[in-house]
């Protein structure tokens, strides 16, 4: 899946804004065929920037932790190791 660069966010949110405004001007103006047009790019819009606030809001690094090796059974056959 394709996500929206995050540095884009105040153009997309830029390009709401214009949509929203192009929508009230083609109301007053009785353009509804271009009202449908509108409506479906500002849900798209509204998606992007919802895409980019989900995708980084509250991300902070995880604590994994360092993984712990289980001890080895000892075989009653083994040498021990001189050091």
């Amino acid at each position: 899946m394709l996500w929206p660069d995050p540095a884009q966010r105040p153009r997309i949110a830029e390009i709401r804004d214009n949509l929203t405004a192009r929508i009230t001007e083609a109301e007053s103006e009785g353009w509804l065929g271009e009202i449908e047009g509108l409506q479906i790019s500002l849900a798209g819009a509204n998606d992007k920037l919802a895409q980019i606030d989900r995708r980084h809001r509250g991300r902070q690094p995880v604590a994994l932790g360092l993984p712990a090796m289980p001890p080895q059974p000892r075989s009653e056959n083994a040498m021990p190791i001189s050091t």
